[in-house]
C-alpha cells in the first residue's frame, strides 16, 4: 500500500468514527483535529480527484461551525455562542469563536482552578482558533469561495478582541491562553509562547487571500490585529524543546517563506528567528532521547507535529533555493536550513514508528486515536496543510 492509499484509509476511518458522511455515527468534533482533517481531505481531493474528499472537507466545516460554534448540550444556554439569532448565526458562524470540544464543561467563574482538570475542560484556545482560520483559508483557496476566508477573518477579529488585553500599569499588550466558551472571562491568564506568533502569521495569510475579495474593506481587515501581534512577539523568544512546538515553528517558517515568495512581504527577520528557534529546540529535544522510548511512553501527535514541521523545512529550503530574489539574504537563510538538514530523517522515522501495528495498540495511541491518526496522515501527505496558496 503506497502512502496516499494509507492516508485515504486513515482519513476514511476517521470520517466513520467521527460522524462524517453517511456512516450513521454521532458527530464528534474537536477543533484542533478537525482543522488538520479539513486540510487532509483537501489534499486527498487534489491528489485523487475523488469528489467525496472535498465533500468531507466542506461537511466537516459545517459540522464544526454548527457544533463548536454553539453552546454545549449540557449547558443551560443554547444557540450560537455569539448570541446571534439562528439566521445571522448561520451567516456568521465564527463571530463568537469556536469551542475546543473537550469532554467536560468549562470551569465557571466561581469554581476553584485545578490545573490537571483544566486540561479536560471546554472553553476556547487561541492556538486552536488560528488552526481553524488556516483551515478555512485553505478551503477558500481550494474552492475559490471567499466566504470561507471571510469567516476566518471574522473569527480572527472576534478572538483577538477578547484574547488580547493591555497589561495593567505597563501599557503592553498580552494574550490570555484560554478563555471561557462565550469569551467573557479568562480561564487561564498565562500567555502561550507562540500564540501571538501564530496570530501574526495567520492574519497576514488571511489578508493576502482577501486582497482578491471585493467584499473585504479596510474597516473589516486585520491591520490593527497584525500590529498588536507583531508588537507582542517582537521581544519573545521562540525556542522550545517540545516537539509539537518545534514543528509549529518550522511550519510557520514555511508559511512565512510562501508569503515572501508569493506576496512580496519582507519577513526575513522573523523567518530567521523562527529557524533559529527551531534549531535550538531540536538540539535540546534530541538530548532527551525521547524518540528511543517505547510507544506507551510517547505522545504520537506531539512527535508528528515535529515530523510535519521537518517536511515544512524541506519545502522552505527548496523555496529559498528556487526564489532567492524574494529574500534579503538567501545565503544566510540557506545556511540556517542546512543546519537543520541533519534532522530531516526524523520525519520518516517518526511516521514509520507510529505506522507499526504494535505501537498503535499502546494506550497513548488509542486514547488519542483521532488526533494521532489525523496528524499521521498530515505528515504522510503534508501539502494540504503546509501550502497556503492554490495547490499547483
Amino acid at each position: 500500500m503506497n502512502d496516499i492509499s494509507k492516508v485515504q484509509k486513515i482519513m476514511e476511518e476517521f470520517a466513520g468514527r467521527t460522524g462524517l458522511g453517511a456512516g450513521g455515527h454521532a458527530s464528534k468534533r474537536y477543533l484542533w483535529t478537525d482543522a488538520f482533517a479539513v486540510c487532509n481531505f483537501l489534499e486527498l481531493f487534489h491528489r485523487t480527484g475523488v469528489k467525496k474528499y472535498l465533500q468531507y472537507a466542506l461537511e466537516l466545516v459545517d459540522q464544526v461551525h454548527n457544533i463548536l460554534g454553539r453552546h454545549r448540550e449540557d449547558d443551560p444556554r443554547s444557540g450560537w455562542i455569539s448570541g446571534l439569532d439562528e439566521n445571522e448565526g448561520m451567516a456568521h458562524p465564527t463571530l463568537g469563536g469556536l469551542r475546543i470540544g473537550k469532554k467536560l464543561n468549562e470551569r465557571k467563574r466561581s469554581e476553584v482552578y485545578d490545573e490537571r482538570l483544566e486540561w479536560e475542560r471546554d472553553g476556547q484556545y487561541f492556538h486552536y482558533l488560528t488552526k481553524w482560520m488556516h483551515a478555512l483559508n485553505r478551503v477558500a483557496n481550494m474552492t475559490g469561495d471567499q466566504k470561507y476566508n471571510r469567516w476566518a477573518i471574522e473569527l480572527a477579529r472576534a478572538a483577538h478582541s477578547k484574547f488580547v488585553y493591555e497589561a495593567a500599569g505597563s501599557g503592553q499588550k498580552r494574550m490570555y491562553w484560554k478563555m471561557s466558551i462565550d469569551l467573557s472571562y479568562p480561564l487561564v491568564s498565562a500567555m502561550g509562547q507562540h500564540d501571538a506568533l501564530d496570530g501574526y502569521i495567520t492574519y497576514l495569510q488571511l489578508m493576502t487571500t482577501a486582497a482578491a475579495d471585493r467584499q473585504i474593506s479596510a474597516d473589516t481587515g486585520l491591520d490593527a490585529e497584525i500590529a498588536d501581534t507583531m508588537d507582542i512577539c517582537k521581544d519573545m523568544g521562540f525556542s522550545t524543546d517540545d516537539p509539537l512546538g518545534i514543528g509549529g515553528l518550522l511550519s510557520d517558517a514555511c508559511r512565512v517563506a510562501q508569503l515572501m515568495t508569493g506576496s512580496g512581504l519582507q519577513l526575513d527577520a522573523i523567518l530567521s528567528k523562527l529557524l533559529h528557534g527551531a534549531r535550538e529546540g531540536l538540539d535540546a529535544f534530541m538530548l532527551t532521547d525521547a524518540l528511543s522510548y517505547p510507544g506507551r511512553y510517547r505522545l504520537a501527535f506531539r512527535e508528528l507535529g515535529l515530523a510535519i514541521g521537518l517536511h515544512a523545512a524541506e519545502k522552505t529550503e527548496a523555496m529559498i533555493s528556487e526564489s532567492g530574489k524574494s529574500f534579503v539574504d538567501p545565503v544566510f537563510l540557506s545556511g540556517q536550513l542546512e543546519s537543520l538538514a541533519p534532522y530531516f530523517y526524523l520525519s520518516s522515522e517518526i511516521e514509520n514508528f507510529w505506522l507499526q501495528d504494535g505501537n498503535q495498540k499502546s494506550d497513548t495511541w488509542t486514547e488519542h486515536i483521532d488526533i494521532n491518526s489525523v496528524m499521521l496522515a498530515t505528515s504522510m501527505a503534508p501539502d494540504g496543510y503546509l501550502m497556503i496558496g492554490n495547490m499547483p
